[in-house]
């Protein structure tokens, strides 16, 4: 989170979001950012906070997980003038591809991108919506170390701190930002 700046910046995004009670499943709170991508000033304020440690700083990828990632990954992507590395969901992508497999609450899932979508070496940053429990986000930082990237931080504009997957993030040696918390699930 954006330590000392909980005025306007952090309360602009948070009434940017919407919260839908008891989705997917009753007792959760779903952060629903789409209405944050609707509103053109909180968009723009949420790329510009999420890019302004990084311009300047070589990174060569940004990469977003599917799909909120890929909205905000292409924006911060645009504005560093770099690339864009989709992680999408298996069985979506058409070119030889590399894959991981990771738990999530009631089973596993598989991620994937393209085996050319990063060289050894480059920077790249790690772009979704939310860090949560850090399952899905743990699982694209290892498959872009596994290329060779330099994983240069995990980006969110939403940490839910009390499910640890900052934490998760961190413990794999990339820094984490964050632009908001919320409490709970």
């Amino acid at each position: 989170m954006i330590d000392g700046k909980t005025g306007t910046m952090a309360s602009e995004l948070r009434a940017a979001i919407r919260t839908i009670s008891d989705y997917p499943k009753p007792g959760i709170e779903f952060r629903d950012i789409s209405t944050l991508l609707g509103n053109p000033r909180a968009f723009r304020r949420a790329v510009d906070e999420l890019v302004q440690p990084y311009a300047g700083a070589g990174i060569a990828k940004v990469a977003g997980i599917e799909a909120r990632g890929f909205i905000l990954g292409g924006a911060i992507a645009h504005q560093l003038s770099c690339g864009f590395v989709p992680i999408r969901k298996k069985g979506k992508l058409p070119h030889t591809t590399v894959s991981i497999s990771y738990s999530l609450e009631y089973g596993t899932d598989t991620m994937e991108m393209h085996v050319d979508a990063v060289s050894k070496g480059e920077k790249v940053i790690l772009v979704d919506d939310l860090i949560a429990t850090g399952g899905t986000a743990s699982a694209a930082v290892k498959l872009l170390q596994q290329l060779g990237a330099e994983v240069v931080a995990a980006c969110f504009v939403i940490d839910l701190p009390d499910l640890g997957g900052a934490k998760k993030i961190r413990a794999l040696g990339v820094p984490v930002r964050t632009l908001i918390a919320f409490e709970g699930h």
